[in-house]
Formats: structure tokens, sequence, C-alpha cells
């Protein structure tokens, strides 16, 4: 049964002390009942308030170990506070806001707690796409002089596949890709993409060849004009259009470009679920993507974000990717 508050008056309710909120994860970490993450024993003996011992291996553990919130010094009452505020507002957070709205001291602390987040947005396992999909690629970041076609020194290429639901989108899947070439372009499909499905993609030779892994394609032969391509395959082009939208709005269109693909994620997660009655919903869905989701220091988060070559020539993007 899903369990969540509805509205803010009952969030504030239910989660105002730490033990409520220890009780929660508790329930959405181990909804069957405690299960050692060593030996997956059943039974354990509470020690400490906030710790169990396996009956089995004898391991102990908490309800935060292995979680996004192992080792955190703030208390759980401020991360649920911070959950919700980011499920709840439509067009999502940016690292000031919430900054501000928990009265943190730290601007990096407020970056680390949406970029561990973001991590927990993306569901292990979840399902591929099916049915009728439009997939194209797009370009994320500003004008640029003296570059031609799909060239780019200072961009970050974006592959989309929106299912077709209608006449309107379905769900989405995103990746940011180094180039559109083939290798690049099959991989994403492959993983986000049920075979069987049916392709709309424009005349690019990067996916030629899909056929023979077990999909079908409609082949669309776009034109230069923008306004034609949006018709043709308006879904994908909606979803590009909303997401540098959503970039240039909640974030002022400074995303550094190695840190993107966890931008793309938190757009995905969003979107899939903007149809969800109730915001509390999205809380939920985060919060039982928290629990199983491994935990991550700022520093890894950092040093993991090392600069590529994004562009052809081996150059190096610019730090940020600026929507201006």
């Amino acid at each position: 049964m899903e369990d969540y508050p509805r509205t803010v008056e009952e969030f504030e309710r239910r989660f105002s002390t730490e033990e409520r909120c220890r009780a929660y994860l508790v329930s959405l970490r181990w909804p069957d009942g405690f299960r050692c993450p060593q030996c997956h024993g059943r039974k354990a003996v509470v020690v400490r308030d906030t710790l169990y011992q396996c009956c089995g291996c004898r391991r102990q553990t908490s309800a935060t170990a292995g979680t996004i919130f192992q080792d955190t010094r703030k208390p759980l009452v401020m991360w649920f506070r911070a959950m919700w505020y980011v499920t709840s507002q439509k067009n999502g957070a940016s690292a000031l806001g919430l900054q501000r709205v928990l009265g943190l001291a730290s601007y990096e602390t407020a970056w680390a707690w949406l970029h561990k987040l973001r991590r927990a947005m993306v569901r292990l396992g979840r399902d591929r796409l099916s049915g009728w999909i439009e997939v194209d690629e797009t370009l994320v970041g500003g004008t640029e002089e003296g570059v031609r076609g799909r060239q780019t020194v200072g961009k970050s290429w974006v592959v989309i596949a929106a299912q077709v639901d209608g006449s309107g989108i379905g769900r989405i899947r995103m990746r940011t890709v180094p180039d559109c070439s083939a290798a690049s372009l099959h991989p994403f499909v492959e993983e986000c993409i049920e075979p069987g499905s049916c392709l709309h993609t424009d005349g690019w030779q990067g996916y030629a060849g899909l056929e023979k892994k077990g999909y079908q394609r409609e082949v669309t032969k776009l034109s230069k004009s923008q306004e034609n391509a949006s018709k043709l395959m308006p879904r994908v082009h909606r979803v590009a259009s909303l997401l540098k939208r959503w970039l240039l709005g909640t974030h002022q269109g400074g995303v550094a470009y190695y840190y993107l693909p966890y931008y793309l994620d938190e757009f995905t997660f969003r979107f899939n679920r903007r149809k969800s009655a109730s915001r509390g919903k999205l809380f939920f869905r985060l919060m039982q993507q928290a629990v199983a989701t491994p935990p991550r220091s700022h520093e890894s988060m950092v040093r993991s974000a090392q600069p590529k070559p994004l562009s052809m020539g081996g150059k190096l993007s610019q730090a940020y990717i600026q929507l201006r």
C-alpha cells in the first residue's frame, strides 16, 4: 500500500520528529520486515534506537546505512523537508533556493543534497519504453559561431526518446552522448526501448542498422526548417524545448556539462510523473528510491566529474553550458 502525505499540513504533522522520520525509512527500506544486508537474515534485535543487530551474522546496521542518508550530520527532519520541497515544486529547485528555504549555512551542502537526490531519481531495473517511439537528438547549449551542421565546441548532445500516447506524450528517456554515431545512439535505444517497438527517426545514418536488432523503423527525412521538423516529430521537439526552458528558468542556464546527465535524470523523473494527482506521490517515489540508492560523498561526486572531450577535434567544451 502506498503510504504518503497528501498535503503540506499532513506532511508536517507526520514527520515532525526524528523518530517518525526514521520509522518511515524503516517501513520503506524493509516493507516485509528486517532483512540483513550481509546474510539476508530476517531476525534482528534493536541494540540502540537507531541500530539493528542481525541474529544470524551479528552485523549491525541502521535504517540509513547504505542509503543516500548515510553519515549525514543533519537531522532526518531536515532531509524530509528538503525532499518535500524539491518534489512539490513544479519546476524543481535550485541549490540556492534550497539553501534559503532550509536555512542551510553552506551552499555546497544544498548542492550536494540535490545531486544525491538526483542520483536517486533513476530507478534500477525500470521498464523500457515500448510501442511507437519518437527518437531524435538535440544540442543543449548557447549560440555558437563558426560551426556547421552537427559540429559543436561548447554544447552537449542529448538523445531523446518520447513514447507516443495518442496525440500526446507518454514516458520519456534522455541521455547525453559524445556524438551522434551509431556507436553512441544504438546503446541508448537498446537500453531504453523494448525490441519490437517502432522507432520514428529522421534520416540520420546513426540510426541505420537498428532493424537488425529487432526494431521496426519509420524514417522521416526532415528539411532544414526547424518549424517543419517540429511538426513531423512534435513530441521529441516539445520535450527538447521544455528541457531547455527548465534549465534556463530553474537553473539560470548555468549547468556544468559534466553534471548534465543528472539534470536529465531529474527532468525525466518529473516529466514522467507530471500527471500524478498528488505531489506527495512524487515524495513517496523519491523516498523509495533514496533508501535503495548507495551513498555518495560530496568529494566523490566532485572528483568523478572530470571534464571530457565532447566536441569534434578533441576540444574541450566550456565548463558550463550557457543557454543564453
